[in-house]
């Protein structure tokens, strides 16, 4: 490879805090316990006090700071390089987002202060709403759902009600192969069946395939597009027309809207409900546990049936309404996560209008500047031009007895993260990559090195890769041993 390679740096092979606990061992100086008044835990029932100790590990300051220092260390992060996972658009976090954020007047408010000392945060919430609203093509937009797939939950619920408003029946929804697995876990936990729905030999869906499908039993259909190979649904306008004609919803699931936005508004080709996630398209931090948000736009007939509260404006003041007959009711403990909003709001201000379509122009260039590099050296299912994402395969390497998994472990000891293998997953042995607009060339050029460095290994040497990676404290795991017996505490080994 031409550029330099990433040095490993010490490697810390980090054991549980309980392992390192000591007895006696503090990391702060606490003063002596105020003693309880004699009815402190009368009013509490006995069951609910502690009858031991708290089981915490007790450790000094440093131990403390190292420990989480070093489990930090152990991971992949956008600010450590090329996070090229498919269809999940891990997009870079501008700084400024942060310093927003932290603001004392948005980073110190409480969500039960009186509407008159909130104006600043509920304005930047309605602005927020009519943003999303102007760049989805949707007529309204709650902020409250945490996370993409409670968006998926959100959006669903509000389908749910219009049918049930008009006096419907409706038992099952369409779920394409393509479709993110989050679509037919959300179907199953609104009540409903999933009626699966296959791509055609193109990659996309066809609408004869709709047409057969639909019937007055079908509450929607959900539909990723452009879809999770990378292509644009072509027939989406037919499709939502059938789907319509039968009494049906269509759900746009917004995971790739960064291959739209400034670009295309699907509200305006024919989806009734998306929900979309901030941290794909609008550079939120991305899950880790953390808040998340997945706020859902929705066409003007299923507006009365979104989540309480909804942020109205009265002349110049900014207040929440409660009192709407039709909704479906909260969705999230107070108005949703307020500092991811804040981000999401910084990133669209600085961009501007121009800017998020720059971005769309870039993702969609980047990704088939990766395609056009690789498809006469891999296997590429499908080599037409791509949106913002493409999809390799591990065809032509397993006669080498090498597999997807093996080029994302190797990927790991060229400084980068592995993209996204085996999904979809009606493509076998998949590698789905996604560059995303920040990546420059010469990173991409560096990430073409690796593969085919990568692609050369399975020809002369494939135990080299079946051995990877090596740059890590652990190499090869147990995968289903982990998720079926995960070591939690000590006593668990």
């Amino acid at each position: 490879m031409k550029n330099a390679k990433p040095v490993s740096g010490p490697k810390f092979l980090e054991p549980l805090s309980f392992e390192r606990s000591r007895a006696g061992r503090c990391g702060a100086s606490v003063p002596p316990p105020i003693p309880q008044a004699p009815t402190t835990t009368q009013d509490l029932p006995a069951a609910l006090l502690r009858q031991t100790p708290a089981g915490l590990p007790e450790m000094s300051e440093p131990e403390v700071v190292r420990h989480y220092v070093r489990l930090s260390q152990h991971n992949f992060a956008v600010d450590l390089g090329m996070y090229p996972l498919g269809s999940c658009t891990m997009k870079y976090n501008p700084k400024i987002n942060e310093v927003t954020a932290g603001l004392p007047g948005f980073a110190n408010l409480h969500p039960h202060y009186p509407w008159a000392w909130t104006q600043g945060a509920l304005e930047l919430m309605y602005n927020l709403e009519h943003m999303l609203a102007a760049i989805s093509g949707m007529d309204a937009v709650t902020l409250q759902p945490a996370a993409g797939a409670h968006g998926e939950y959100t959006g669903l619920r509000v389908i749910r009600q219009a049918i049930q408003k008009r006096g419907e029946n409706r038992q099952t929804v369409l779920i394409p192969d393509s479709a993110h697995g989050t679509n037919p876990a959300t179907v199953t936990l609104n009540g409903w069946k999933v009626k699966p729905l296959e791509s055609g030999p193109n990659g996309y869906i066809q609408a004869s395939a709709v047409e057969k499908l639909m019937d007055e039993g079908v509450a929607a259909l959900m539909m990723t597009n452009p879809n999770t190979l990378g292509l644009f649904e072509p027939e989406c306008d037919e499709i939502a027309r059938i789907v319509h004609a039968k009494g049906g919803f269509m759900y746009c699931d917004g995971a790739n809207l960064n291959s739209l936005m400034g670009r295309a508004q699907p509200g305006k080709i024919g989806f009734d409900v998306m929900h979309i996630n901030l941290h794909k398209t609008f550079s939120t931090p991305h899950g880790g546990g953390g808040p998340g948000a997945g706020p859902v736009g929705v066409v003007q007939a299923l507006e009365p049936f979104l989540p309480i509260p909804r942020v109205v404006k009265t002349g110049d003041r900014f207040a929440m309404e409660f009192n709407r007959a039709d909704s479906i009711g909260r969705v999230r403990a107070f108005f949703g996560n307020f500092g991811i909003l804040v981000r999401a709001y910084t990133y669209i201000c600085e961009m501007g209008g121009e800017g998020l379509s720059e971005a769309t122009t870039k993702a969609v260039l980047n990704a088939n500047y990766l395609l056009a590099r690789l498809r006469d050296t891999w296997h590429v299912p499908f080599p037409k031009a791509c949106m913002h994402e493409c999809v390799l395969s591990d065809k032509d390497l397993l006669p080498a007895g090498i597999h997807n998994v093996d080029v994302a472990k190797a990927l790991i000891d060229r400084g980068f993260h592995p993209p996204t293998v085996s999904f979809p997953i009606h493509v076998h042995g998949s590698l789905m990559i996604e560059p995303t607009e920040t990546e420059t060339k010469e990173t991409l050029d560096t990430f073409v090195e690796a593969l085919e460095e990568i692609r050369k290994l399975a020809q002369e040497n494939p135990q080299a890769l079946h051995d990877s990676p090596l740059s890590t404290p652990l190499s090869r795991l147990d995968e289903t041993q982990a998720a079926r017996h995960p070591i939690l505490n000590v006593d668990d080994k």
